[in-house]
């Protein structure tokens, strides 16, 4: 049987950290003042900017807790030559200094928050990485129309997008591709939507009526024309 593991060491993602000594009383009063400082050193920052011709954004400033390095998380529009910056500020400080330069995703999960689903940011909840979400994934789920409404506070597309794009894909499978041509009722259609929860195929005619079928209506249909391969005339 083996013996657990106490106040030896810890295990954390296949790596065993050993616990130094126990927090004693003047820690937990360093750990407690430690966001003070944090603040301060935050307002430090902001007014030393000024006097900088760039622009940079302020997310996070974290200390590290013996005082050996103090980080401050910043987005800013292109890259930045703030070296000049940083020696001013570990004069300052008189401690090591890093920037790190962040995207707009980043500072999402730093500063969290809610979506329009009314929960937490997926990023600061649980997402342990960012997976790249295309505009492809928002045109197979029906939702490109408006992209304002699919975009997260930090001006990309939806984390979320990704996790049912396979579901639409393979469901997706079965219905025609957008810009199909068929002939309906002895005139010629275009498939212009597909709807994959609602298993509805949308058709535009010549006359632009629109008209509504499900698979089974479809597969009745003669096809004229596939995109890619012919066109549409």
């Amino acid at each position: 049987m083996a013996v657990p593991r106490e106040d030896n060491d810890i295990l954390s993602n296949s790596r065993v950290y050993k616990i130094l000594r126990l927090a004693g009383d003047a820690d937990m009063e360093k750990l407690k003042n430690i966001g003070f400082e944090e603040e301060k050193a935050s307002k430090t920052f902001n007014d030393t900017l000024l006097r900088y011709p760039f622009e940079m954004k302020l997310i996070e400033t974290v200390y590290q807790f013996d005082g050996n390095k103090l980080t401050f998380f910043f987005t800013a529009d292109g890259r930045i030559d703030f070296r000049v910056f940083v020696r001013e500020l570990a004069t300052i400080f008189k401690t090591r200094i890093e920037l790190h330069q962040t995207t707009g995703r980043d500072e999402a999960k730093r500063l969290g928050g809610f979506g329009m689903c009314g929960n937490q940011y997926c990023c600061s909840s649980f997402l342990k990485r960012f997976n790249q979400v295309t505009i492809k994934m928002a045109k197979d789920q029906n939702l490109a129309g408006n992209l304002s409404k699919i975009s997260g506070p930090c001006g990309r597309l939806l984390c979320c997008l990704n996790f049912e794009e396979d579901f639409y894909v393979e469901e997706g499978r079965d219905y025609p591709i957008i810009g199909t041509c068929v002939k309906y009722q002895n005139k010629r259609a275009m498939v212009f939507r597909i709807d994959v929860l609602a298993g509805r195929i949308f058709l535009s005619a010549d006359d632009q009526n629109i008209i509504e079928l499900n698979p089974e209506e479809y597969k009745k249909l003669q096809v004229l024309s596939v995109p890619d391969i012919e066109p549409c005339n």
